[in-house]
This record gives structure tokens, sequence and C-alpha cells, in this order.
């Protein structure tokens, strides 16, 4: 094992270790050569080398949210670090555990003219729990520290190393104990490189396990107020798999008067939940008593938990029709998305739960009549689904019901995880997708990085202009055999043509759908990917029945489906519904 010679990289290496953070995603550059030595030499911890920064942030990312720990993310000086910013903000809104850690020049090396500089200090503060900025070691490369800025020589080695050792222990707790991405800024002057056996500092202790304390309420007074409520709605948002306990949701089910609204990203079953909500809510907009149907699902009560929700009908309709009551249960945060929060539950859904003791009733006619509405589109849509031709909703129907179990699918965002909405996941399934910015800048790169410590194989179910756009993801050595992609190539940002604002110009086609006749085979053999493409129907069961087999490498299946289609064939199926 060896170390850096400077003090600073000899502690962050040591602080990592002591608080078990083992994970270190690493960009090349020569300002974190005291870092990049420090890790790889050291055999506690597992380094992994993604050149594309923005690639790695997200590969980080994805492994954080799959170990539920903090993963670090390491790059040089300059604009490197910016390159980090879209997964720390996804990270930000999605309670995930990054830490970045950044390499710097000292300060009298900024705004001077120097390359490869930039303000690396607070840059990320606006999407960041908490930023450290450590200070330059003055044992190291002192000769140089005294001629140019020799007011830095007037604090002694002692101080500086006591401030940084508390700014990274803050740091770290923050990381670990509030779910929250982090910066850490080093500076560093030359020389770089140089080495020593052994570390010639010592650290202080890991700090204790933070404890959460119940809130203070009078649950019998809640639950009351729940198990009076003739019209409860429970809105399930972005939840990690395995989140709920079996009792919970069994508890939730039998709710007479409780509708259970989940999204494929809530990764919660049950018979009598309401997955589809869009199939509850589109037929209603364009019915003709559509201000009497809505003030009949219009709850009195709203539970929500999880994190983002999908739905924009489901958000309008709240907004308009909002409840008496409106109860966040989360540990940590509660967003006031429909605009009438009444009370924040600062704790974990499945506690809340046991301490509500939610009652068993009758079915009551708010949860009758609605369950009615589900099995009519349930029947509604199956028939529609004989009649259509091969578009992007045959697809993901056929592309959903073709996943083996117990599989792990990652969901790009914008057209793909909204078409997943509309079809039934099988529950052994545990679903992801990168919903705090809702971008589609890295879901390749999360998926890689999240299938890395994935007990089961991993599906990433993507749309073009997401693949290509994240197309670097594939630049690594990290990608296991049994990988899997499947693109929907409609030519283009489908979505665009079921928003307002679809056009038949040539404006809307370059600008708004952004056409194009790309296809991901040359990426596939540059990668050393597998490759199969299908156009039609038949093509697409004959490579699906293949697709998920052992293989000796990585693969990709690309489905080509008609533009100029898809978007009426989703707009009839509400139509076809109602």
């Amino acid at each position: 094992m060896m170390y850096s010679s400077i003090p600073s990289a000899q502690t962050l290496v040591l602080y990592f270790q002591s608080r078990g953070i083992k994970h270190i995603v690493i960009s090349p550059g020569s300002r974190n050569a005291p870092l990049t030595l420090g890790f790889t030499k050291n055999l506690y911890f597992n380094c992994y080398s993604i050149v594309d920064e923005r690639c790695a942030a997200f590969f980080a990312l994805g492994m954080a949210q799959q170990l539920k720990e903090p993963v670090a993310v390491i790059c040089t000086s300059g604009s490197a670090l910016l390159n980090f910013y879209p997964a720390v903000a996804e990270a930000f809104y999605s309670d995930i555990p990054l830490i970045v850690v950044s390499a710097d020049r000292p300060s009298y090396r900024i705004d001077i003219g120097d390359g490869q500089t930039i303000r690396q200090e607070d840059v990320l503060e606006k999407h960041i729990g908490y930023s450290a900025n450590l200070r330059l070691d003055v044992t190291h490369a002192s000769e140089v520290i005294a001629k140019f800025a020799p007011v830095l020589m007037q604090e002694t080695q002692e101080a500086i190393q006591a401030y940084n050792e508390q700014e990274l222990s803050i740091a770290l707790d923050v990381a670990k104990y509030d779910s929250s991405p982090v910066h850490i800024n080093i500076p560093f002057e030359e020389p770089l490189y140089g080495l020593m056996e052994s570390p010639n500092i010592k650290i202080a202790s890991g700090t204790e396990k933070f404890t959460a304390s119940e809130p203070d309420e009078n649950w019998d007074e809640l639950a009351a107020k729940w198990n009076t409520s003739h019209r409860t709605m429970v809105l399930v948002g972005v939840n990690i798999p395995g989140t709920m306990e079996k009792e919970t949701l069994e508890a939730l089910a039998k709710g007479g008067s409780t509708l259970v609204f989940t999204e494929t990203t809530s990764n919660m079953h049950h018979p009598d939940f309401f997955p589809s909500i869009d199939s509850i809510i589109a037929p209603i907009e364009k019915s003709a008593d559509r201000e009497q149907r809505f003030q009949a699902l219009q709850p009195d009560l709203l539970i929500t938990f999880g994190g983002m929700i999908v739905s924009k009908k489901i958000k309008a309709f709240l907004r308009k029709y909002g409840p008496k009551a409106h109860w966040h249960v989360d540990s940590k945060k509660a967003y006031d998305t429909f605009f009438g929060l009444t009370k924040h539950m600062k704790m974990d859904p499945n506690d809340f739960l046991k301490k509500i003791k939610p009652s068993a009733t009758p079915k009551s006619p708010y949860r009758i009549q609605w369950e009615g509405v589900k099995r009519s589109y349930e029947a509604r849509k199956e028939a529609y689904l004989k009649q259509i031709p091969f578009s992007d909703f045959l697809v993901y129907d056929e592309i959903i019901k073709s996943i083996p179990a117990n599989f792990q699918v990652h969901l790009a965002n914008s057209s793909t995880v909204r078409y997943a909405q509309l079809f039934p996941m099988d529950p052994s399934l545990a679903v992801f997708c990168n919903r705090g910015t809702s971008g589609i800048d890295g879901s390749t790169s999360t998926a890689i990085g999240s299938s890395i410590h994935a007990t089961a194989p991993t599906l990433l179910i993507t749309g073009d202009l997401s693949f290509f756009y994240d197309s670097n993801a594939l630049w690594n050595t990290h990608v296991r055999k049994d990988f899997r992609i499947i693109i929907i190539n409609n030519g283009g940002g489908g979505i665009f043509r079921i928003l307002p604002g679809n056009e038949d110009t040539e404006e809307f086609s370059t600008f708004f759908e952004t056409s194009h006749h790309l296809n991901a085979e040359h990426l596939a053999n540059m990668y050393g990917f597998g490759y199969k493409s299908a156009s039609y129907g038949e093509s697409l069961k004959k490579c699906l029945h293949d697709f998920y087999g052992p293989s000796d490498r990585p693969f990709i299946l690309e489905i080509f489906t008609p533009s100029k289609v898809n978007n009426k064939v989703l707009l009839d199926y509400f139509d076809f519904i109602s």
C-alpha cells in the first residue's frame, strides 16, 4: 500500500476508509493524481475508471442508488467538475449519497490566466447537501507557496489539518446520514506524484450514527381522521424496491374507502391498487360530465409518500380538486406538489402506517365506483391492443410482457417512463428511473453503474435520443455480459408529437422533434456489444425470444417504430377506453 505525500490527499483516503466508503469512480487527469494514486494503491478500495466526467458521475450515482450507501466520484481541476453537475442535481432531488471530490489549483493560481482553472469553491452549492472547501497544506511545496502567497504560510499545518478533518467529517456525515450529495474541493500544489509507504498523519475515529426521533403527534387523532374519511387517496411516487413491507401493503389494500394510486416507479404491487393513473384520469378529461366525475374522484384526505410523481394528469387534477387535508410521509422532506400540504410526517412510511393502523373496512361507494372504472379500462386496453398497427404503444406492451422475472429494469426519461405507466410490470421486477430532475442525460450511465452490484441482470429501456445523448456510457470496461439495452428508435423526440404545439413543419421537426436517421449498430460494434434490430411485430417477438439468454457480451436490441403513427395510436387509446 502506498500513500500520497500530500497531507490533505492522505487525509481524504484515510477518512474514506474509516467511514467504509470503498467505491471510487475516477476520471483521468493530472491535478487529481494525489487522490488517484492514494485510492488505486490501497487494496481496500474498488476503483473504476470512466473518462467522460458526466458519465462517471451518473455511473457513481447508479452504484450509490443500488448499494444505498455513499459512492465517490473524482475529477481533475477545471471544467471537469462542471460535467458532474447533472448527476449532482439528480442526486440532490432523489436523495442519493453521491460524494463529489474535485482537485483544484491553489487560490493564488485562480483567475490569473493559468490553464484548466475555474472558480471551483461552492460551484455546486445550489444542489448540494454540504460543500467542504479544504485548505492548502503548507508543509508541501512550501517554497512555491512562500514565493507566490506568503500570507498562507502564517497558518500552521496543525490548524490546517484540524480544519480539513472537521470539514471532511461533516461532509461524510451529511452524505451518509442525510442521503445527500456533497462536494469536497481540495487544492493541490505541484509536485503531485510523490508517494510514501506509510501515512505520516493520524485521523480521529468516526462519529456514531445519528438517530431520528419519532414525530410528536396525537396518533389517536390522526388515526381517527384516516379511518373516518369517506374518500382517502394514497399516492405513491418513486420508491426504492423492497421499501414497503408486505403487512403495510395489505393494510392499505384493506381500507374500504381508500384508493391507492401507484406508478411503475413506485415498486408497489397489489391487485387492489390502481397502477395506471392516466388510464383513470384521461377518460374523465374527455367526458361531457368531467366536472361531476372529477368531483366524484376528489379525495377528502390525501396521503403521499415516495419521490417524484410521473403523471402530469394526477398533478393537474389534485391541484384543481384539492383534498381537505394532505399529509406527506417522508423522513427527510415534503414537497408541496399540489399546493395544499397540511402536514409533514417526518418518518418512514412503514412506521407511520403501523402507528395509524388503518382499519379493514367494507368497500365504500367511492372504492367500488373506481374499481369498476379500472376493470373497464383494463378490458378495453386488451381489445385496443388487438387492433392497432405496429407502434410504440404495441412495442412497449410486448417488451414489458417479455421481461424475465427478478430482472432489474431501468427506464429512461421522457416517452419511455410515461409509456411504462400504462402497462403492468411483474411484481418481481425492480424498477429504477432518474426522476429527481427527469433528465435524459444519464440514463444509460446510471443503469450500468447500478448493474455492477445488482444480484440480477439489468435491462435498460430507452428512447433513441436518450441513448445517443449518453452513448459515452458504453465507453468503459465495467459492463456486465448480462446487461441488456432495448432502444425504441422512432427517429426523434416522439414525445413532442403528443404535447401541445405539434406541427408538421420543418421548424418543429428540426428543433422540437429533432428528427434523425441514426441507428445504434455502429456504436454496438465499436464497444463490443451484440446487436439486433426489429421493425415489425413478428421480428420483434423473434428477437425478444432469445434476447435475455446467456451470452458472452452485453446486448442491444433496437426497435424501429413509425414516428408519424405513434402519437395517433397513443392519443386514440385514451379515446378508446373512454
